[in-house]
C-alpha cells in the first residue's frame, strides 16, 4: 500500500464539482456555504445539501471541510451561531475560518478549526498561539516563500497546507478594495467582481502616462529553477497592461521541494471553476503526488512534467509561474490561456451498463477521434477520445447533429448529463 505523505485538497462549487474530486483521487474537499465563504458570486451548497455532500464524500473516504472565512460583522454573529450547529449535525471534518470570532464559535461547537489563508498567518508564533485557540490547521499566507515555509514548519506540529495551483491575487491573499471601490462589491465578504483582470493604462492627473516593464527581485538571478522573467503583457498601441493580474500558481514541479519543506496538505484553488478544471487539476496533482510516494520521481521527470503541464493548459489557466515561493512575481497574464475549449453538444439519453454504450442525443456534429467530456453532479466529469460510435447497430465514423447515436464509455453516466465536446483553440 502506498503511503500518502501529503493530503491532496480539492475545490468544488456544486456536486458535479464534488464527484470530480473524488474520482480523480482528491483526499479532501472543500465547499463553501451561501453567505459565509469567499466566493459569493458564484453557486455554493445550501445548508441543506451539506449533508449530502458530506455523505458522498466520506462514502468514498474522502473528507469535507466547510468554508466560513469572510470577515464576520457584529450583525453576522446571530446568523452565524446558527450555522455552525448545522455544520456540526452534517458531520463535516473542519470549517475554515479567518475571524477569531468564528473560531470561538466553531470550538464552542466541538468542530475541528482551519485558519484560512484569510488571516495572513506568516510566522510560528502566529501558529502556537492559533493551537492554543483550538486551531488544528492553518492554510499559511500565499506571501510566505518556500524557505519561510520551512522554518514555520521546524517550530510546530500543526498541519500545515498551503495553496499549490490556481489564481492568484494582485493583493494580499484578497484583501482588496478595488472592487468595492469601483462596484461597491466587497472582495473581502466574497464578492469580487476581478476587475484586477482587466487592461489597465495609468495616466498621471498632468497627462504623463505609465507603462509598466515588471520589476523583476533583486536576488532573482541567483536562483536555478525555472521561473517566468519576461515583462508583464503589454498592448504597445495602446499602453494597455494586465498589471493588476497575475498568472496562476503552478508547483507541479516542485512537489518533492514542499514535501521537503514540511508541507503535509497541498491545496488547489479553483471553488469558482467548472467540473472539469476540477477533474484535470485534481488528477495531474494525484498522479504527480503517487509517483514521488513511489520514489519514481525522478524516472521519467521531464517527460512526466510535459505531458502533466500540457493537460493543465487544456482547462482556465493565465499561464503559469511559482508565484512567492521562490521570488516576488512579477509577470502577468492576458486572461485565459487555455489551450482548448469546450462545446456543449449533446445530452445523454441513457447509459447501457452491460455493453458500457451511452445514447447521447446530439445537437452539433461528432466524430471519431474527437474528445469529449461528460459532466454530471453524480458522474462529476469525464474526459474521453471517441474511439466506437454506431447508430442502429452499425459502426459509423462520424455523425451529424439532429441523430442520437451510441458511444462506447467506460465509466458510468447518466441521463441528462450534459455532453462537450474539446476544441483546440485557432493559435492565429
Amino acid at each position: 500500500m502506498v503511503v500518502k505523505i501529503v493530503e491532496l485538497l480539492s475545490p468544488a462549487r456544486d456536486m458535479a464539482s464534488l464527484n470530480s474530486a473524488i474520482k480523480n483521487g482528491a483526499d479532501s474537499v472543500y465547499i463553501g456555504v451561501e453567505g459565509y465563504n469567499m466566493r459569493a458570486n458564484v453557486a455554493n451548497f445550501s445548508t441543506n445539501e451539506l449533508t449530502e455532500a458530506v455523505n458522498t464524500c466520506h462514502n468514498a473516504d474522502v473528507k469535507l471541510y466547510i468554508c466560513t472565512n469572510t470577515i464576520v460583522k457584529e450583525t453576522d454573529l446571530g446568523d452565524l451561531r446558527k450555522l455552525m450547529p448545522i455544520i456540526k449535525s452534517s458531520g463535516a471534518d473542519a470549517v475554515i475560518v479567518s475571524d477569531l470570532g468564528a473560531l470561538n464559535i466553531a470550538t464552542e461547537n466541538k468542530i475541528p478549526v482551519h485558519m484560512s489563508v484569510q488571516a495572513n498567518v506568516s510566522n510560528s508564533e502566529a501558529l502556537k498561539t492559533l493551537q492554543k485557540l483550538g486551531v488544528s490547521r492553518v492554510i499559511l499566507s500565499r506571501e510566505n516563500t518556500l524557505k519561510e515555509i520551512k522554518e514555520i514548519a521546524k517550530n510546530t506540529n500543526m498541519e500545515i497546507e498551503v495553496f499549490v495551483h490556481g489564481s492568484m491575487c494582485v493583493a494580499i491573499s484578497g484583501r482588496c478594495f478595488l472592487s468595492s471601490y469601483l462596484y461597491n462589491r466587497s472582495a473581502n465578504c466574497g464578492e469580487c467582481l476581478q476587475p484586477c483582470r482587466k487592461e489597465w493604462k495609468i495616466i498621471s492627473e498632468d497627462g504623463e502616462e505609465l507603462i509598466i516593464n515588471g520589476a523583476n527581485h533583486p536576488n532573482q538571478n541567483e536562483t536555478t529553477y525555472k521561473t517566468n522573467t519576461k515583462p508583464p503583457t503589454t498592448d504597445i498601441k495602446s499602453g494597455k497592461t494586465h498589471i493588476l493580474s497575475p498568472k496562476d500558481l503552478c508547483m507541479l514541479e516542485y512537489i518533492p521541494q514542499l514535501i521537503d519543506a514540511g508541507v503535509t496538505i497541498f491545496k488547489i484553488e479553483g471553488r469558482a471553476k467548472p467540473a472539469d478544471y476540477v477533474a484535470t487539476v485534481t488528477r495531474v496533482y494525484r498522479e504527480a503526488i503517487n509517483i514521488y510516494n513511489k520514489g519514481m520521481w525522478n524516472l521519467k521527470k521531464q517527460e512526466n512534467i510535459e505531458k502533466w503541464e500540457k493537460d493543465l493548459t487544456k482547462v482556465f489557466n493565465r499561464g503559469f509561474d511559482t508565484g512567492f515561493f521562490y521570488k516576488i512575481p512579477n509577470e502577468t497574464s492576458s486572461s485565459n490561456k487555455a489551450t482548448c475549449v469546450k462545446k456543449d453538444i449533446g445530452m445523454i439519453v441513457n447509459y447501457y451498463q452491460k455493453v458500457e454504450a451511452a445514447e447521447i442525443r446530439l445537437w452539433e456534429n461528432l466524430e471519431l477521434g474527437e474528445e469529449i467530456i461528460i459532466q454530471g453532479n453524480k458522474t462529476g466529469s469525464i474526459s474521453m477520445k471517441v474511439e466506437s460510435m454506431q447508430v442502429d447497430g452499425k459502426t459509423i465514423k462520424k455523425i451529424s447533429k439532429g441523430q442520437n447515436v451510441a458511444v462506447h464509455v467506460k465509466e458510468k453516466v447518466r441521463p441528462n448529463d450534459t455532453v462537450y465536446k474539446r476544441i483546440t483553440k485557432n493559435k492565429n
